[in-house]
């Protein structure tokens, strides 16, 4: 899973960014992976992880990971070059969804590049560049659509669509409000990879205080809810500063100073699992001695497709999938338990795989 970080200048993004990947790193044991300097991947906190390596005595522990992407340069006129926002801009066309920081707190130490705090303002300004860099990816795809299309019905068909998107887009509606009429529509919109067609994430930047109780009593949050809302999209509340406290600590550090703070959950967790319900994702877990792995499928995947992520063999000879939950799998205290209890399902091809699962796949080379 890739996410991209946006957000307008002193909203606390790249502090959220650094913080995270940092965190991230060091929670699972997993090494911090620079690609470059505005990328970073991360672990998958997965408490489940430690259960299944430690019952089976893994030689090693591998978590799913996300890789995010810090869009830097995002400000007015970022579509136009203004503040190096168009290079950056591309970065973000490969990503599964945005994950876009609001400012919803006041600090007269740190000024906003609009004078004042405003994060449905905000939201406009980075929502207009997403969609002006989206025009000119549609004005360039019509310009080369546009030979070919008095000659070729599909291309004149396309070209039609491409001037709807076109349209919707000039009047400030984001791509993801677009319907497709038929398979031939979706699977261009889907090829264009338009940016404000990306499910979104508010990332809600609140002070220390507000906190504990989710920023209940916050009305620059409760507008970006109303909004998300209203779009379909996740909130979670975070404070960029304490997660970069957070970041320094070690595990057992890290849950007192969140038990200090009233707290549950990191700012990590919290994103980690809005995006997982915004994506419409699950783990399934694979574990023996070699390796205890998690793997990240979408709701609704059948067993054979999930064994394909592994390798695309497992999935061309699948036979069946031996499974049984993690809890019962715990509950049993071993496979052979869980076995000898009858716990372990033999599934076949039409099995729709469940949070959770712990599978050995069967398959013939």
């Amino acid at each position: 899973m890739k996410l991209g970080i946006v957000g307008l200048p002193n909203v606390g993004k790249s502090t959220l960014f650094n913080s995270l990947t940092k965190a991230g790193a060091e929670s699972a044991n997993y090494p911090f992976c620079t690609i470059d300097p505005n990328i970073g991947v991360v672990a998958v906190p997965d408490e489940r992880l430690a259960v299944l390596t430690k019952m089976h005595n893994s030689a090693k522990t591998v978590p799913a990971v996300i890789e995010f992407v810090d869009i830097a340069g995002l400000v007015k006129g970022a579509s136009k070059g203004e503040g190096l926002g168009n290079q950056f801009l591309s970065n973000i066309r490969e990503v599964d969804a945005v994950v876009h920081v609001v400012r919803c707190f006041e600090d007269s130490n740190i000024v906003h590049v609009d004078g004042d705090i405003n994060p449905l303002r905000d939201i406009e300004t980075i929502n207009l560049e997403l969609i002006f860099s989206d025009i000119e990816i549609i004005e360039r795809k019509i310009s080369k659509t546009v030979r070919g299309a008095k000659n070729d019905k599909k291309l004149a068909k396309e070209l039609t669509f491409l001037e709807r998107i076109k349209e919707v887009l000039e009047q400030g509606i984001l791509a993801k409000n677009i319907e497709t009429d038929d398979e031939d529509e979706k699977e261009w919109f889907d090829s264009y990879n338009l940016l404000t067609a990306k499910p979104v994430i508010y990332a809600a930047n609140v002070s220390e205080d507000e906190l504990t109780d989710d920023a209940a009593g916050n009305p620059m949050v409760e507008e970006v809810r109303k909004y998300a809302k209203e779009e379909g999209q996740e909130v979670f509340v975070i404070c960029a500063q304490i997660e970069q406290e957070i970041a320094e600590l070690d595990d057992d550090e890290r849950k007192m100073f969140l038990e200090d703070l009233g707290l549950k959950e990191s700012g990590l967790e919290k994103l980690i699992r809005a995006s997982y319900s915004l994506l419409g994702l699950i783990s399934y877990l694979t574990s023996g001695e070699q390796e205890t792995r998690a793997w990240t499928i979408t709701k609704g995947t059948k067993a054979p497709q999930a064994a394909g992520k592994i390798h695309t063999d497992f999935e061309r000879g699948f036979i069946r999938a031996e499974v049984v939950s993690y809890d019962a799998l715990i509950e049993a205290g071993s496979m052979l338990a869980a076995k000898e209890k009858g716990l372990v399902r033999s599934e076949g091809k039409e099995y729709v795989m469940q949070d959770g699962d712990v599978v050995l796949f069967r398959f013939n080379v």
